[in-house]
This record gives C-alpha cells, structure tokens and sequence, in this order.
C-alpha cells in the first residue's frame, strides 16, 4: 500500500514536471455529482481534464492537441516532404501535400470534369454550380460556401489576429499572411522579373507584378466589366455596387470598405506620417506612396509601354503618354496628338492664330 502511494506520488510529480514545460495551464471538469462521502471515498471521480493555451486562451480536451496547437504561435514545422522539402506543422497536412506529386485525384465533378483529392473538397466545390451558401455571417448577412470561410470572415468584425510573428510581434487574421511576413525577416527574395529585374519572395508576387508589363487583368466585375490585375482590387470594386462600408471614421464618419483605408484616413486627422524616405528624409501617410517616391531616387522604371517600349517610374505617367498612341487628346486641324488636354489647348492657338493675352504697355 506504501509502496503504490509512493509510486503514485513521483507519477504525479512528474507529470508535474511535464506540464510546467509548456505554456499552457491544466484545469479538471467534473463530470459526475459526488452524492455522499463514503462515495466519494469509494468511486473514483469521472473527471475530463483540458489545457489551456496561455497564449490565446484556447482550450483543448487532449494534451496532444494543444502541443499541436502550439505551433500556431511558435511557428515549428516538424514534417518535412521528402519530394520537395516543403515543411508543415501537421502529419495530416503532409499526407494531402503528398498527392501533388503523385497526382492522385479520386473525386471529379460530373458538371465541369475538376478533380479533388477527398470527397469533401468535392461537396464544397458542388456549392458553386448550386449556388447554395450554407454559411451565413449573423453581423453582415453575408454567406460562404465553407464554414472556414466564414470564421476567417468573422474575423473582421471581431478583430481577432490569432497569428503572431515570434521576431516582431506582429499579428495576423489568417496564417497564409504571416508566412508570407516572414520572408521580410529573413529577407530571401528567390523570384526576379526579367524585364526589370526587381525580385520578390513569392512566386505569386511576381506572377502579379508581372501584369503591370503585360497590362492582364484576368478578374472581371461581373456588374460593369471593369477589370483588374488583382483579385483583391476586384473585391474592393465589388463594395462600389452593394454599397458596403464596415469601418467607420469617429471623428468625421466617413466610412470605408476595408481597416487599412480607414487608418491611412486617420492619418488626415492626426497628421501622422508614419512611412519615411531614408534618402531625403521625407514622409508619407501610405506606404505605397513611399514606394513610389523611392523609384525617383533608384531610377527604376517599371511600366512599359506595350506600343513603343518607352519606360516610366510611375504609372501614373504612363497613363498620360498612351494618349499619344490613342489620340485620346487630338487636334481635329492637323491631326497631332497630345498627352494632355491643356497642351492641346495651347496647341489649338497654332492653328486658329488665336492670342489670348495682350500687352497691358500697348493701352
């Protein structure tokens, strides 16, 4: 009797010990009302134990599952892809990664022929030629097609940012974009344009930089025809029909389609500048105008022409030297073509003979 209190005494001692090396909290639930003392003394309390992430707070039945959860925050990638090197925080996750080199596909659609690895994934795409939307959001009305979709969507309304980067602290709504973040760190940029040679660190940056060359823009609004290099750009337009506004300025209340409009608005009342240029020492509300600030000291000229080749810095003019190919801004007296209005203006003066301004001396 001596020896199995002893012994359960260094199990619980160390279970103790194994507990303390994690960050996270155990608690018990009880399961089952303890009636009398004497049952108590002679029945074992069903209980189910539950650990607690002191990270965010989220609580797991098994400890296994919170050790997996973990590595949400810490970033640890323990399985590796023998194919391609490729790292991922779960065994699961490595076993559908696997299919993409064996090419395995097991369910097709009967309606357009796409193949998926698991029946599931089939189920959700069916959703598209049925138009069902199972998934509703109870703040904004909007539905979704995947119950996923809908908690990173919610997201948004609740500001939750569950993915942090362990160097800056920085967090992120979904875990796509903290990856993505990372590679600021670490500073690899593995993927170069060839024609103007900036680089990038995901392939899917330069595959859309590079329709800035090639003028693509694949996504189309459905409402107006209007298209766009970028899908996000598309989602933004989108709100311009439904009339959509979520954030709300509280000093002016104008209201905007996304957070990061609505803080660089801020910046018009707190007259912060928060983007700097380390050359000249000059400020910027937005980081994209820092961008393209930096281009007039770097000399770069990343928007091509298609017709003559001619390079710019800024798209911006671009835009204003196609007219000379569209004839946009042409004088209907000789045929010569303007990039501007104004300077068709003054050009018209040529052939009319007409002299606006008079010498006041003459009077």
């Amino acid at each position: 009797m001596v020896l199995n209190e002893e012994s359960q005494e260094l199990n619980e001692r160390e279970e103790k010990t194994q507990y303390e090396k994690h960050d996270f909290m155990v608690g018990e639930k009880s399961t089952k009302t303890e009636k009398t003392s004497s049952q108590k003394r002679g029945h074992k309390t069903k209980s189910k134990s539950y650990f607690t992430c002191h990270q965010c707070g989220k609580s797991f039945n098994l400890k296994q599952n919170l050790e997996v959860h973990m590595r949400v925050h810490t970033g640890e990638k323990p399985f590796t892809c023998q194919e391609c090197g490729k790292l991922f925080s779960q065994k699961g996750n490595l076993k559908k990664h696997m299919i993409i080199h064996t090419g395995e596909r097991l369910c097709t659609c009967q309606q357009c022929g796409k193949s998926f690895t698991a029946e599931l994934n089939l189920k959700y795409h069916m959703r598209i030629h049925t138009g069902e939307n199972t998934f509703i959001c109870q703040e904004c009305g909007r539905s979704f097609t995947q119950k996923h979709s809908l908690k990173f969507h919610m997201r948004i309304h609740t500001g939750e940012k569950p993915y942090t980067c362990t160097q800056c602290g920085k967090s992120f709504a979904q875990k796509n974009t903290l990856n993505y973040h990372m590679n600021t760190h670490n500073g690899e940029r593995s993927f170069t344009c060839q024609q103007c040679g900036k680089s990038f660190a995901h392939k899917h940056s330069l595959k859309v930089h590079i329709r800035i060359h090639t003028g693509e823009k694949p996504y189309t609004c459905t409402q107006c025809g209007k298209s766009f290099a970028q899908k996000n750009t598309l989602n933004y337009h989108m709100k311009s029909h439904t009339g959509e506004k979520l954030f709300t300025c509280d000093q002016c209340e104008k209201s905007f389609t996304t957070e990061v409009n609505l803080r660089y608005h801020m910046n018009i009342h707190t007259g912060e500048k928060p983007f700097e240029c380390d050359q000249c020492g000059k400020r910027f509300t937005r980081k994209i105008s820092l961008s393209n600030h930096m281009r007039n000291h770097s000399g770069e000229k990343c928007f091509i022409c298609l017709q003559c080749g001619k390079s710019f810095s800024h798209k911006s003019s671009l835009n204003t030297h196609t007219r000379l190919h569209t004839g946009e801004y042409s004088c209907k007296l000789c045929g010569k073509s303007f990039s501007q209005i104004g300077i068709l203006k003054i050009h018209m003066r040529i052939c009319t003979g007409e002299k606006p301004f008079i010498c006041a001396e003459n009077y």
